[in-house]
């Protein structure tokens, strides 16, 4: 019975050769409403009204929701955004955005 090989332009890739990947984590606050967050994530990441509810809810109940696993320019990129959108002009206490860590997820996204 003949042998089979893998094709030349195949290459195995080892679980530690893979791009590390990172977490986007939205945290909780007092000074932010419900309509801020849901309206910041749909215009940041384009999540539809139902997936930023989810993750308001989540937000408030937890104290953190995960929003995305990406690339570390990219969670850098999307973290300094959610720093930047600014205050809940709903809320006279709220002075400022809402907080995002950045965390490592692990090679392909499973830590």
């Amino acid at each position: 019975m003949p042998r089979t090989t893998i094709a030349p332009e195949i290459e195995a890739v080892n679980r530690e050769e893979l791009t590390p990947l990172y977490r986007v984590v939205l945290l909780d606050d007092d000074d932010h409403t419900y309509d801020y967050v849901i309206e910041m994530l749909q215009k940041i990441f384009i999540f539809s009204l139902e997936q930023a509810f989810r993750h308001a809810e989540e937000v408030d109940s937890s104290g953190r929701t995960a929003l995305i696993t990406c690339e570390l320019p990219q969670a850098e990129f999307s973290r300094d955004q959610i720093h930047a959108y600014g205050p809940d002009w709903r809320l006279e206490r709220s002075k400022g955005s809402m907080s995002a860590v950045i965390e490592n997820a692990g090679p392909g996204g499973n830590a």
